[in-house]
């Protein structure tokens, strides 16, 4: 069976976009399931959150430009059923460089598909960069479905209504009329003021069903792991960080049909 295809993007930075990817890539692995994280951000924050160096060449940069494979550049890492592409910094150069290119768009969509035909990995999971730029998407035209996480915040709306125009626009011009909204989860939870619980209301108004039940609560654990290159889960797996991805891989697992 194909993989699945997961984009994980906000344009906004600061929201944890990468934490989500990192975490739910490690819980999924956890889960049984074979997973492949692309990091597809040239501060390769994914890639040294999971204890991997960015080196040249082994990213998903030369394979867009149509030198090479991604087969070639899939790393193993040091946790359960989870497989990486690191960045590195040439990808900075990656959106001029398919700017100028022909089918620009549909770069990594042809790139990744002998991956998905393989059926090596049940999830592919694609870690955007925060901005809307040629990478990203590519990343959407690539995916199934979309994952957004929300910080607990008041600016946080307007960024998903960008992403929910440009979800519409890429399906609307045919670029992947496929692609749907999996859902949003709000990430920086702080149950004690009254902010978070207005957002989180907001939010669940505003998407319904879309808006996960699982909750990501601000803590220091979460925020410390990455300079260990650990998922929250192996760095301090009885953590309410911890526990929070766990549960939302459930979810995730439950509507990705895995």
């Amino acid at each position: 069976m194909p993989s699945r295809v997961l984009a994980v993007a906000n344009q906004k930075g600061g929201v944890g976009k990468t934490t989500t990817a990192v975490n739910l890539s490690a819980c999924l692995g956890a889960r049984g399931f074979k997973v492949l994280l692309i990091d597809l951000d040239a501060q390769a924050n994914a890639t040294s959150g999971l204890g991997l160096e960015k080196t040249e060449g082994g990213s998903v940069y030369r394979p867009l430009l149509g030198e090479g494979g991604l087969e070639e550049r899939i790393k193993e890492t040091a946790f359960t059923g989870l497989s990486m592409i690191p960045s590195e910094m040439d990808l900075c150069g990656a959106e001029v460089e398919l700017a100028r290119s022909e089918d620009y768009l549909n770069r990594l969509r042809r790139a990744l598909q002998p991956i998905r035909d393989s059926g090596r990995f049940d999830v592919i999971l694609l870690d955007c960069a925060p901005a809307l730029g040629i990478l990203t998407l590519n990343a959407f035209a690539a995916a199934d479905r979309l994952l957004v996480p929300l910080q607990c915040e008041y600016y946080a709306l307007e960024g998903v209504a960008m992403i929910t125009r440009i979800l519409n626009q890429v399906r609307e011009t045919g670029i992947n009329p496929g692609l749907e909204l999996l859902g949003v989860v709000m990430t920086m939870y702080d149950g004690r003021t009254k902010l978070a619980q207005n957002v989180v209301s907001e939010v669940r108004q505003h998407f319904g069903t879309l808006a996960f039940e699982t909750m990501i609560p601000r803590t220091t654990r979460i925020a410390e792991a990455p300079s260990f290159g650990k998922p929250v889960t192996v760095y301090d797996p009885y953590s309410a960080g911890s526990s929070a991805y766990e549960v939302l891989a459930g979810e995730v697992a439950a509507r990705l049909g895995l």
